[in-house]
C-alpha cells in the first residue's frame, strides 16, 4: 500500500511539472539596466519612474510622499507583470503599495498608533520567479484597481513608480 502511494506522488509530480521548463533558457526581454523594475507589455519592456519619496513625520503616522499627481509610467493591465535585473536591490525584497493621490503628490501612509495600524498601507502580494540567472520575473497575484502605485525595496525610500489605468 505504500509503494503504491509514493509510486502515485511521484507520477502526479511528474505531471504536474510544466514540460521543457526544468533546464529551459530564458529567451525573452531583458531589462536594460539593472535594478529597474521593468513592466513587461507583450515583448516590450517600460522602465518604471524612478523617484526618492520623501519621509513626513506627521500627528498619526508617517507618510512617504511623491511629488507629481501621475505617474508618467502607465499600464492597462490589473495584474502586471515586472522583469527586473538584481545588482545591488534583490527582487524579493520589492514591496508594491497602492498609493493616494493627495494635492498634487502620491502618498503612503502608515499610522503609528496600534488601534489604527489596521488602517495602513499594506503590501500587495507579488510572486518572484528566477527566469535567468540575476533575472526574475514579478507578478502581482491580486487585481490592481486603477489608480497610483509604487514597488520600494525594504528599507529605502526608494520608489518605483507606475499607474494602472
Amino acid at each position: 500500500m505504500r509503494f503504491f502511494l509514493i509510486a502515485c506522488l511521484i507520477v502526479a509530480g511528474v505531471a504536474a511539472q510544466k514540460p521543457g521548463v526544468a533546464g529551459q533558457k530564458y529567451d525573452g526581454p531583458r531589462p536594460d539596466k539593472a535594478d529597474l523594475p521593468y513592466i513587461r507589455h507583450g515583448a516590450k519592456l517600460v522602465a518604471l519612474e524612478v523617484s526618492e519619496a520623501k519621509e513626513e513625520k506627521r500627528k498619526d503616522g508617517t507618510a512617504y510622499v511623491s511629488t507629481g499627481a501621475a505617474s508618467t509610467t502607465r499600464t492597462p493591465m490589473a495584474e502586471p507583470t515586472f522583469l527586473f535585473e538584481a545588482k545591488s536591490i534583490e527582487a524579493e525584497k520589492l514591496t508594491l503599495y497602492k498609493l493616494e493621490v493627495k494635492n498634487g503628490t502620491r502618498e503612503v501612509f502608515f499610522f503609528d498608533n496600534p488601534k489604527k495600524r489596521k488602517d495602513s498601507a499594506r503590501p500587495l502580494r507579488l510572486s518572484v520567479t528566477r527566469v535567468a540567472p540575476g533575472i526574475s520575473r514579478l507578478e502581482v497575484t491580486e487585481t490592481l484597481a486603477a489608480g497610483e502605485y509604487a514597488l520600494t525595496p525594504e528599507g529605502s525610500n526608494q520608489v518605483f513608480l507606475f499607474q494602472v489605468r
